[in-house]
């Protein structure tokens, strides 16, 4: 695994960002674990998760596409975050652009934020995690009606490497075969676990055998088979 991904993982233990116990997801299952990339709150936190970002996105897809989508609302700061990140580290000025959950009718009109799309566009779509792949149901149809753009893929943060709405394969694998462009993630949650289970980690456990049981129970239910 490459030490930005074992970074990774640290880094959203401790900002608490990602949790173990008992959740409730919005699709009804009981999850032994809970991402949440809205409690990336400071500006050093957004520093790194950018970085992160920009990193998987270079080894994923290279740096060839002129535009990073952020969805609203989670996907502004993801968005700014990783083009700043992207600047920094290798040079490549990307623009930014998001949508509003409304269309404004006054000042700077429409339902984009940042920079316009233009035809030919190659547009990458950032997101934090994806479940079921509505999100991307929502946002693709918005970037298609915008300009004649291509999307050449989506980065989130965390693969959950569980099945999709349709139960068959995963969230990111339904996304692929129904639209046609590629999805990765900085780590899956197989990574993850082995990377987790058992390890010390700011002075403690956080997957032990309990939790790892759990997650093999849950994953033994909802899971799908990938790296």
């Amino acid at each position: 695994m490459q030490e930005y991904k074992k970074e990774f993982i640290e880094f959203m233990v401790d900002a608490q960002v990602l949790r173990f116990g008992n959740f409730t997801l919005k699709s009804g299952r009981k999850s032994p674990f809970f991402m949440n990339a809205g409690l990336y709150t400071t500006g050093a936190q957004l520093n790194k998760l950018g970085e992160y970002y920009a990193k998987a996105i270079h080894d994923h897809y290279g740096l060839d596409f002129d535009v990073l989508f952020g969805p609203a609302y989670k996907g502004i700061p993801l968005a700014v975050a990783t083009v700043m990140a992207i600047s920094r580290l290798y040079g490549r000025e990307i623009r930014y652009c998001c949508n509003r959950k409304e269309v404004k009718d006054h000042g700077d009109t429409g339902i984009l934020l940042g920079s316009r799309l233009r035809d030919g566009d190659r547009v990458m779509i950032i997101e934090d995690v994806t479940t079921s792949g509505a999100s991307i149901a929502e946002t693709y149809p918005i970037l298609r009606a915008q300009a004649d753009v291509d999307v050449v893929g989506l980065i989130v943060s965390l693969n959950r490497m569980e099945v999709g709405r349709e139960g068959k394969v995963s969230a990111l694998d339904e996304i692929r075969e129904k639209y046609g462009f590629p999805a990765h993630a900085i780590v899956s949650m197989r990574e993850v676990t082995d990377y987790l289970y058992n390890r010390p980690i700011a002075g403690g456990i956080v997957i032990n055998d309990r939790i790892k049981k759990e997650l093999d129970a849950y994953y033994a239910q909802y899971g799908v088979q990938e790296a």
